[in-house]
């Protein structure tokens, strides 16, 4: 079987609109794409920010005559007098495996290394996290998931408490537990993170209590308030800032602070607002991500 897919870029502000337009115009499925390469960041749980140029792609049976929708879609472009409409063929192909086959394994370090769940490690006496992404982030591709891996690899944890905020896939959380972490507390305020976080956990041979995931508004509060020897955020900067008080809370006195997600221009900010609580250390950049550190002070 094979498909047909239009694309033509639009305001950010018509998306929505003209998202319906195509699926009742007969679209299988509508993808929005950034069309001017402008970073946008979710920094509220919940929300859905746009780029300011859309690519707007929908897709069509083979067989669907666009013609009417076209003209349609021109209507609802008054400000846009003459859109420029690309239809274009696509190919049926076996999805699942075109993805597969570009997640390979990957080394952090000299002794992590994070393996797709489907193949055998390359260096099986090494420590392998077993992935599967699912829907959430991490796969150790992005520079701020891999500067993390980097730390936690080249850091003592054994015997360690460690809390991973913002947890996406788990890969943090599940390479701190087999890289000796006594005990891993995984939270993230997006539901499908918190599945995929167990889901790997499984993969990976660890138990539900080396490795607790959870909302944040499930924190465990029993029998004492989760109190960490290590607190690493892979999230971005907005929340970072909001959460430092809750963060200074949840570690014990002189417990390493490690925050990434974080743009050069932010992290002066970022450093500012942490240093009541934490002595923070010189901005680590990676690709164009920073890496900041620091450890809890001990009155404050």
């Amino acid at each position: 079987m094979s498909w047909q897919q239009l694309q033509f870029q639009i305001p950010s502000a018509d998306a929505e609109a003209l998202e319906q337009v195509l699926i009742e115009g007969g679209a299988l499925s509508v993808t929005l794409i950034d069309a001017e390469d402008q970073p946008v960041f979710q920094t509220e749980p919940g929300t859905t920010p746009l780029w300011d140029a859309v690519l707007m792609q929908g897709l069509f049976d083979s067989n669907c005559n666009l013609a009417s929708l076209l003209e349609l879609l021109k209507k609802h472009l008054p400000g846009h007098p003459d859109p420029k409409f690309e239809i274009n063929p696509v190919e049926d192909q076996d999805w699942e495996k075109a993805w597969m086959d570009d997640f390979h394994p990957m080394q952090f370090g000299e002794r992590l290394w994070i393996c797709p769940h489907w193949l055998t490690p390359p260096q099986p006496e090494a420590t392998n996290i077993m992935l599967d992404p699912g829907l959430a982030f991490g796969t150790g591709t992005h520079p701020t998931t891999a500067g993390c891996l980097e730390w936690l690899e080249s850091n003592e944890l054994t015997g360690k408490t460690l809390i991973d905020y913002g947890c996406g896939s788990g890969v943090l959380a599940i390479a701190a537990v087999l890289l000796g972490a006594k005990q891993v507390l995984a939270i993230d305020h997006d539901p499908q993170a918190i599945i995929a976080t167990r889901s790997n956990r499984s993969n990976n041979g660890i138990s539900d209590q080396q490795l607790v995931c959870c909302l944040p508004e499930d924190i465990p509060t029993q029998p004492s308030p989760a109190k960490a020897d290590i607190l690493l955020a892979n999230i971005l900067a907005g929340p970072l800032h909001q959460l430092a008080p809750a963060f200074a809370k949840l570690v014990t006195p002189g417990a390493p602070l490690l925050l990434s997600g974080i743009l050069p221009e932010q992290s002066k900010d970022l450093r500012s607002r942490y240093d009541q609580w934490f002595m923070m250390d010189e901005p680590v950049i990676r690709d164009g991500w920073v890496r900041l550190c620091g450890s809890r002070r001990y009155s404050s």
